[in-house]
């Protein structure tokens, strides 16, 4: 059975995986059938690269992807226009739900970084909080 997986390459603690069909009797980093593509999370906004026309021939030939490509290809909304293009949508209905899919992941991301900025500012405080605390305990014992 073919399987459509990521096989880990770059240096230590710096992975970058590369998107491959591959036999899924081999091993991870093993032998692969065809090379579809690359993932580097090592970047705020993720670098991620895929031969679309390819992909479609393996998963039409019964290649299954991983669940960490799946959950790649959803992010990333190719399966939602594989998925409009079996429906027997139009390029143009495909364009326009493809570009709301973009503003909604650009929403979120937006959301998530807002998220993250908050909680930096709010460790910031209660540390600042707690070095002033300890400080004036010091004061209080001299």
């Amino acid at each position: 059975m073919v399987k459509i997986r990521l096989k880990r390459t770059g240096k230590k603690k710096k992975p970058v995986y590369k998107i491959v069909a591959a036999d899924s009797r081999s091993p991870r980093d093993g032998r692969n059938i065809e090379e579809l593509g690359y993932y580097d999370p090592n970047f705020d906004p993720i670098k991620f690269s895929i031969k679309i026309e390819r992909l479609k021939y393996w998963l039409n030939n019964g290649a299954v992807p991983t669940e960490t490509v799946n959950s790649l290809l959803k992010r990333e909304g190719i399966k939602y226009r594989l998925y409009l293009e079996r429906k027997g949508k139009t390029e143009e209905e495909i364009k326009d739900a493809l570009q709301k899919f973009q503003l909604a992941k650009e929403y979120r991301e937006n959301k998530r970084k807002e998220k993250k900025k908050k909680l930096a500012e709010k460790r910031r405080k209660t540390k600042k909080e707690e070095g002033n605390k300890a400080q004036g305990e010091q004061e209080t014992k001299t």
